[in-house]
């Protein structure tokens, strides 16, 4: 729970800006290039962050890392909220991405070396699950906060001070991952104290479970050495499916999306948190799922759902047709099945592709393309939908997500019920 609520600061943090974004754009004059930037600067520090991410995770170690985390989260969200100007903004929103970036390497690292193998995908989950309780919060409090005024926008950015600061203190008192403690540090007794903190039963079976994986491995601890070529091309693929699937367009964009089709502005502020809460519960369900039927059953479910809504989200951009309720409701369903399928699965199935000498670097190449793709949909998704239209744009996204499917049918292994020992020979083999 502890290295989770990362996740959910990673999932405020990531959200917020759709409350704000038309409020900064206004206060500040900003032209089109200049909002872009202004709401996908913090991708920009996310990608860094994850590039960058591995690296303290393999030096100072998981629980330290992510107290650092927890200080960026911090010093964004004061940063932000109290900004005289938009270059000050720009700072401590990219601050603010540095942590996310930099959190969705560590924590769902941490977790998956602490978790049993029976129950590894419920707990990596519980990740995801954060994730997108932080971002029905932000969406929430940006409704409840919208009627504050003329500063209203910096009342949303400065809330996350609180969830920061208890972050920061819970974290505090966490254990080191054992599997860091044991190959980094050769802390053999300390390893086997955190081992028998998790499960005393199988604490000892386990602790050998990893030295003969290490004592075994020949592998070099370069990620780019070439006999990693198996899990790369997994963690790379899905990760640039999570998001050309278009989840973070819909996110960011999302109030804007529900006025483009006819809701006024109240109606799509609280049209954005009806996402939010769909998404947390569909990632509940999945959470509860994903170690019974395992990742590939889910994945595919979910593909097939999003082939589906964001093709007839095309069609009603295609036609025009807007009446009612038709593309909330669409969007509803796309979120449904997104949080039932990608978005429970991938930070699973990345932190649990790659060897222990590389998971470090191979889960910050994971996150890295993720990021990576996220700014470059966030930041060309408004000029996308003004220039080529929103019929062509989800278009783009449901070709993609037939492709999705196409990889999840032939290529991606199953890695459920197995120790992260053994998942590698199940990735090499496959």
């Amino acid at each position: 729970m502890t290295a989770a609520l990362g996740g959910f600061l990673f999932g405020f943090d990531t959200a917020v800006i759709s409350g704000v974004e038309q409020s900064l754009q206004t206060l500040w004059k900003l032209n089109v290039w200049e909002h872009g930037l202004t709401v996908s600067i913090a991708l920009i520090g996310t990608v860094i962050g994850s590039m960058m991410g591995g690296i303290p995770a393999e030096t100072l170690g998981r629980k330290r890392t992510l107290f650092w985390i927890a200080i960026l989260y911090l010093l964004a969200s004061l940063g932000t909220a109290l900004a005289p100007n938009w270059p000050i903004f720009l700072l401590f929103r990219f601050l603010g991405g540095l942590g996310v970036g930099a959190s969705s390497v560590a924590a769902p690292m941490y977790i998956t070396e602490i978790s049993p193998a029976r129950s590894r995908g419920k707990l990596v989950g519980l990740f995801q699950f954060n994730v997108v309780l932080g971002i029905l919060v932000a969406y929430l409090s940006n409704f409840l906060l919208s009627g504050m005024g003329d500063e209203s926008w910096r009342w949303m950015l400065g809330i996350q001070t609180l969830p920061s600061v208890i972050f920061l203190i819970a974290v505090l008192n966490i254990p080191e991952s054992p599997r860091w403690l044991l190959l980094k540090r050769g802390n053999v007794a300390e390893a086997l104290d955190v081992l028998t903190m998790i499960d005393p039963t199988t604490a000892n079976e386990t602790l050998a479970a990893i030295q003969h994986s290490n004592a075994q491995s020949t592998g070099s601890t370069r990620l780019f050495s070439g006999q990693y070529k198996t899990p790369i091309m997994l963690a790379v693929l899905f990760a640039v499916f999570n998001q050309v699937s278009g989840i973070n367009a819909i996110i960011y964009y999302a109030p804007r999306i529900f006025e483009m089709t006819g809701l006024g502005k109240s109606s799509s502020l609280l049209s954005s948190a009806g996402i939010g809460l769909i998404n947390l519960i569909f990632t509940l369900l999945s959470m509860n799922l994903i170690d019974r039927y395992g990742r590939r059953t889910l994945m595919k479910i979910g593909s097939i759902g999003l082939i589906v809504t964001l093709g007839l989200v095309a069609r009603a951009f295609y036609v025009e047709d807007f009446s009612g309720i038709t593309v909330p409701l669409l969007l509803f369903a796309y979120i449904a099945f997104f949080g039932f399928s990608q978005g429970a699965v991938i930070w699973v199935f990345i932190s649990e592709i790659f060897p222990n000498e590389v998971r470090a670097s191979g889960q910050a190449l994971g996150s890295f393309t993720h990021w990576f793709m996220a700014a470059i949909i966030t930041f060309t998704f408004p000029y996308l939908s003004e220039r080529v239209g929103g019929g062509n744009t989800f278009l783009f996204f449901t070709t993609m997500m037939v492709l999705q499917l196409l990889f999840v049918w032939r290529i991606m292994p199953e890695t459920k019920g197995t120790s992260i020992e053994k998942v590698e020979r199940t990735v090499f083999a496959h």
